[in-house]
């Protein structure tokens, strides 16, 4: 008799259920409003609803498929993807939005072992395009787009 319980829908169940109740606990204090008149907790509630839901739903799916072990894990790419993050936002205010996508994007891209330089250069080039035309110019973000 196989043991029920696949731990890793479990554990991302759990996970997403956590993700949606912290975020309905951190915007308690915003007003939720109307489907016609939409307070500034009106988003924030439904999607961390829509994490909550979903989440149940792994996490039964989990609780009724048999025992599935996790395996090894490589936790190298999980640093790098951390490590590029928080560069990002450590140097967007001081350095511009231009050399944190740069770093972000560059360092990100290590996570993949098959990852190529010529793609990586390629994408970082028109994704930090794009994202300097969207957000900075578009839609107005206050952050720096060069050091100088």
């Amino acid at each position: 008799m196989k043991a029920k319980g696949d731990r890793p829908d479990i554990l991302a169940g759990v996970l997403m259920i956590g993700l949606g109740a912290l975020g309905l606990w951190a915007g308690r204090d915003l007003r939720f409003g109307s489907a016609a008149m939409m307070g500034p907790g009106f988003l924030p509630d439904v999607i961390c609803g829509l994490l909550i839901a979903i989440g149940g739903a792994v996490l039964l799916k989990g609780l009724a498929k048999s025992f599935d072990p996790i395996g090894e894990s490589n936790i190298k790419p999980l640093i790098i993807l951390v490590v590029a993050i928080a560069g990002f936002a450590l140097m967007a205010e001081p350095l511009g939005f231009v050399v944190s996508t740069i770093w972000l994007l560059v360092i990100g891209s290590l996570a993949d072992q098959e990852s190529r330089w010529r793609e990586i250069a390629i994408s970082t080039l028109l994704l930090t395009l794009f994202g300097a035309l969207v957000f900075i110019y578009g839609l107005g973000v206050q952050m720096p787009i060069l050091p100088f």
